[in-house]
């Protein structure tokens, strides 16, 4: 089933919030947040699954 324009443009906004977060991680002590490789796997496999689902869609945006 393909996308409408809006849920692209809501899937696009949410895979760049879910990489802005997935960066600032990267320079948070990891001794601060517990299970922070967790949350960092789960980060990457949202924007592998939102990137993917906007690609197959047709929207042409590459992730990153």
């Amino acid at each position: 089933m393909a996308l409408k324009q809006v849920e692209k443009e809501r899937l696009k906004d949410g895979l760049l919030k879910l990489q802005s977060v997935a960066k600032s991680l990267n320079h948070v002590n990891s001794t601060e947040i517990p299970h922070l490789e967790d949350l960092q796997e789960c980060l990457e496999d949202a924007d592998k699954i939102l990137g993917g689902a906007l690609r197959s869609s047709g929207s042409g945006e590459s992730k990153k």
